[in-house]
């Protein structure tokens, strides 16, 4: 072995076990079935060396990079690596030179991978574009952020979008078990057990990131002494070894787990409320942001099908602000419930709505006589208020008259729905 083997060699041995167990081909590749697949779009490029200028964006440890190193390996092509948090524009326009000259010379593509891709600004994007129209490199974006938000119009447009997701429990599993079975990269030599219990713990813990799973897999492996020639990981160790789940929440999933919470309210599913809104928590969502939303959705969504959800969404708000948490998870619970599982109704909404536009028009006339103010002096030599009916002077404190002004008699805008309460008040309207 020379010297540079054995650095190389111990190098090796130093990376990382997620770096090591890095699927090296396709089929060595787990999850994203759904990309890359058998005669997936994505493998058949990839297998065919036609793999166009892409962006592949998800969470973090489901292969984003792998593929792309995957790709690497696999293409005639060249292929340039670059990070966006480290990369200026001098930086690229030196891969492109060298890329636009390799085409010349000698008719050889180039790719040029790009992690962390949303983190450049429109004038390190602009310095590509021309470069991807002309074919003269192949561009992979890989971030963690969704690219319609997060990046450029301009990129966005010249590139096929690729949506990598969590990975599921199965493929999790079959990842560690493989490191566990691996002996020139993985965890062989050292005659590493498993308990079942444990296994479960670091795959559901990890929540699909597989680069967390085996980080966990290997600090319980390192730090765990050998007894009778192996190494057993036990449930104890594993939940040593991998803290709870970090719940990422960047802008965009923020937002589309609060639209989740809030369609899931208006849909009268309580458990997925209460899972939206127990993820939020733990993400670190304010709690009162959700009391306001839940306040809002007992007039939006139940309104007077209801009128007991606004009373308990504003009395869980209060609880918030007396108890604090985590006491009052409670009480938010308790709304949350009684705001999915009420008949719903949207005619509150509606009739805002509608006497919003009439009241925006500016074109309402002046208030009828027997409607305006009479405590002033003089009010009477005006005639304000002549002709008022006082309601509680007559049989069920009601009497008809008009309460519009002039050309608005007969707008509706409050037109109650058949659940719940309203049912009440459509038979009262029937009988006036």
């Amino acid at each position: 072995m020379t010297l540079f083997d054995f650095l190389n060699h111990d190098n090796d041995k130093s990376r990382p076990l997620a770096d090591r167990m890095r699927p090296r081909n396709l089929d060595e590749f787990y999850g994203q079935e759904h990309i890359v697949g058998k005669g997936r779009l994505l493998r058949r490029a990839i297998e065919a060396d036609r793999l166009t200028s892409s962006i592949f964006y998800g969470p973090p440890g489901t292969g984003k990079t792998t593929l792309a190193n995957i790709i690497a390996e696999i293409t005639s092509a060249a292929f340039e690596r670059m990070n966006a948090v480290t990369s200026g524009v001098a930086d690229v326009r030196e891969v492109l030179k060298q890329a636009e000259d390799r085409q010349k010379m000698y008719g050889k593509a180039t790719y040029l991978l790009l992690d962390e891709c949303h983190r450049w600004n429109k004038a390190q994007s602009d310095s590509i574009l021309p470069a991807i129209e002309k074919g003269i490199i192949r561009f992979i974006g890989s971030t963690t952020e969704n690219p319609m938000v997060s990046m450029t119009p301009a990129i966005v447009s010249r590139c096929r979008l690729f949506e990598f997701k969590p990975l599921n429990t199965v493929d999790v599993e079959n990842i560690l078990i493989a490191a566990i079975n691996d002996e020139e990269r993985g965890l062989k030599k050292l005659n590493v057990v498993i308990d079942d219990d444990a296994l479960k713990h670091l795959v559901n813990v990890s929540n699909g990131d597989a680069r967390m799973a085996l980080n966990a897999l290997e600090l319980a492996a390192l730090t765990t002494p050998t007894v009778n020639g192996r190494i057993t990981i036990t449930l104890d160790i594993a939940q040593e070894s991998i803290q709870k789940p970090v719940v990422r929440m960047d802008d965009n999933l923020y937002y589309d787990m609060l639209s989740a919470f809030c369609k899931s309210l208006r849909g009268s599913d309580s458990d997925a409320a209460l899972l939206w809104f127990s993820r939020l928590l733990y993400a670190g969502c304010d709690p009162m942001l959700l009391a306001r939303r839940i306040i809002a959705h007992a007039s939006e969504d139940v309104g007077l099908a209801n009128p007991d959800a606004m009373v308990q969404a504003v009395s869980a708000a209060q609880a918030l602000k007396i108890v604090g948490m985590p006491e009052a998870r409670l009480s938010l619970t308790q709304a949350i419930i009684a705001v999915c599982e009420s008949p719903k109704s949207d005619s509150v909404v509606k009739a805002m709505s509608s006497a919003q536009k009439d009241a925006e028009k500016g074109d309402i006339g002046a208030v009828p006589m027997h409607l305006r103010d009479t405590h002033y002096k003089g009010a009477s030599r005006l005639k304000s208020g002549e002709g008022y009916l006082y309601p509680h002077d007559f049989e069920d404190h009601y009497v008809k008259q008009n309460y519009m002004p002039e050309g608005f008699e007969d707008r509706v805008y409050y037109e109650p729905g058949n659940l719940g309460f309203e049912k009440n008040i459509i038979k009262k309207k029937d009988k006036k």
